[in-house]
């Protein structure tokens, strides 16, 4: 039986995307497949920013530090950047560059500029070594990549032919890494581009790389229809709620205030958090690195009403020793993504922040972030779920087969949980085999993710199809992490798995059995892996097995047993 909150949040999604509303639905043919729209919606992302930056104008949009910036400051730079793009670099329509930095204004500016020109985005993670940025950098083509201090002198190491421009960076660090400083760029080029080309829902936006079960990121490809409606998707859902909360007889604050914690280049970052900030005139209070402590001060010092990030930061604020010193009356909705938040989680979170709406979210970067919510008390009652499928645009269907997605198997039956919208990517980039079996036709993405719908629609997933650990938000193949350790002379055998963690979800642990008369310590061995592998993928907890790894018929390594041994030595069971 549906639940009050479900019914009424139906009624408001139903009001909102009703004829004759701006944000009415109607449906469109999406590479073959017929599928819901909206109707009225920008046709690209540069007609998105133009129209919501001029509707939002001299509205505060980004604080970092002491730094302010309204929505016209943002645009107006974003459209400066563009021209210096064209003019200087001749950056074009359908010409990759990449974005490599952490959370700055000019992350944002960058992506306006890309997006401006018809060019295609490429949001990399700031995280990866130097040789993922340019495995990144070659499989995307980027001709031009605009990255901070530290990436920039990540990518002075590597012989890659990309362009590269820096922002922050002193003028002297610049000339010795042998790069450009945006900032100089810009005062040598005219303000205003020359041509405009013109861009068409379905052209390519953006490539998001993102870790399968593969060791090699694959870049997930949206076009402007995919990103517009995405972004479009969470706007029903975020207005619908305030409808419902005014209805309660709560006086929505003069204007929301996002607290920016997660990283611009994940899709969390990028689309729910970002691009809905620019709808609804949200301000983004951005920060550089997470710090609970510091958050905790920035909620109370800007009156932060929305909060989203990996369930670890929220289990941080609520265990930080200062919590109570802060005002946090400002906030009404905490929210995760990224990873599943496990269920005794929301009840601590509701004993711990009295009054703060709890919210859960699913979605993937080949989904922009979009694909089923579960929202306040329906979260407290169903903890273990990811909620329903996100209203107007999704459908969510549970299939057990490979190739075209079938009817769906009935409620409570487990299968790959498979996601339908206007909102997915339409493959990934170069790789048609892997497009293929992950985008099936009529509009289906095929998550990876093992899961069930109840008889209430609410998604429950259960284990994962990929080969994956998703530790705090960020993906780990463990095929990579495996190629690492078998990289070193000694290792005969490895493998590697998620562990259970209270903090970050799950952690990277690995077994390896060395080579017969071969001495390998465990810190040598992590060592050896730490120059090829990103300081987030290193195993957590390393064991070194005396006999061979238990095998199957086909004489594959046995994961599935190794598994479920050691996460029970993990929990100190075994």
């Amino acid at each position: 039986m549906k639940s009050a909150l479900d019914t009424a949040i139906d009624a408001a999604v139903a009001a909102i995307t009703g004829p004759g509303s701006q944000l009415e639905v109607g449906t469109a043919t999406i590479r073959g497949a017929t599928l819901p729209v909206f109707s009225a919606a920008p046709p690209s992302m540069r007609e998105f920013f133009a129209f919501f930056c001029a509707v939002q104008g001299p509205r505060e949009f980004l604080v970092f530090g002491e730094e302010r910036y309204t929505f016209a400051d943002v645009h107006g730079r974003g459209l400066k950047m563009a021209a210096m793009l064209q003019h200087r670099h001749g950056i074009a329509k359908g010409d990759r560059v990449a974005i490599a930095m952490r959370n700055y204004p000019e992350w944002i500016i960058a992506f306006i500029a890309i997006m401006q020109l018809g060019a295609i985005a490429i949001p990399m993670n700031a995280w990866w070594t130097a040789e993922e940025l340019d495995y990144g950098l070659r499989d995307s083509g980027a001709r031009l990549a605009i990255v901070d201090e530290e990436r920039a002198r990540r990518i002075s190491k590597l012989k890659c032919h990309t362009t590269v421009l820096s922002v922050r960076t002193s003028a002297e660090v610049a000339a010795a890494l042998g790069i450009a400083r945006v900032e100089d760029e810009l005062a040598l080029s005219p303000e205003t581009t020359w041509f405009l080309p013109e861009i068409a829902p379905e052209d390519d936006a953006t490539i998001m790389y993102t870790s399968g079960s593969t060791g090699s990121p694959k870049g997930a490809v949206s076009t402007h229809r995919g990103i517009v409606s995405g972004a479009m998707n969470y706007l029903v859902a975020g207005l619908a709620l305030l409808q419902l909360s005014a209805q309660a007889g709560v006086k929505p604050a003069d204007q929301q205030v996002m607290l920016l914690n997660v990283p611009l280049f994940h899709i969390t970052g990028s689309v729910p958090v970002m691009l809905v900030s620019v709808a609804i005139g949200r301000k983004m209070i951005i920060m550089h690195k997470w710090d609970a402590g510091e958050a905790l001060r920035l909620i109370e010092k800007e009156r932060c009403t929305y909060f989203v990030g990996v369930p670890t930061m929220s289990l941080e604020m609520m265990q930080h020793p200062d919590r109570d010193k802060y005002d946090l009356s400002s906030l009404v909705d905490i929210a995760s993504g990224g990873a599943p938040r496990p269920p005794e989680h929301v009840d601590r979170l509701g004993k711990a922040l009295p009054g703060k709406s709890p919210v859960q979210g699913y979605g993937l970067t080949e989904t922009n972030g979009v694909g089923a919510g579960n929202f306040r008390d329906n979260y407290l009652a169903k903890p273990a779920s990811t909620g329903r499928a996100s209203p107007p645009l999704v459908e969510l269907r549970i299939d057990n087969g490979e190739g075209p997605v079938g009817a769906g198997l009935p409620s409570g039956t487990v299968g790959e949980v498979c996601i339908r919208s206007a909102c997915n990517c339409r493959g990934y980039w170069n790789k048609p085999e892997a497009t293929l079996a992950a985008f099936p036709g009529e509009g289906w993405f095929r998550s990876g993710d093992l899961g069930y719908l109840d008889e209430e629609g609410y998604l429950f997933i259960v284990d994962r199809k990929k080969d994956i650990i998703i530790r705090g938000g960020e993906n780990i193949s463990c095929q990579e992490v495996e190629a690492a350790l078998y990289a070193h002379p000694a290792v005969a055998e490895a493998s590697v798995f998620g562990l259970p963690d209270e903090r970050l979800g799950e952690i990277v642990g690995a077994v390896v059995y060395a080579k017969p008369g071969a001495a390998l310590e465990p810190d040598a061995l992590l060592d050896f892996v730490a120059r090829d592998l990103a300081a987030f993928k290193l195993p957590a907890r390393l064991w070194m097995s005396q006999e061979q790894l238990p095998k199957l018929g086909s004489g594959k390594i046995d994961k599935v047993t190794l598994r479920t041994h050691y996460r029970a030595v993990h929990a100190g069971k075994a």
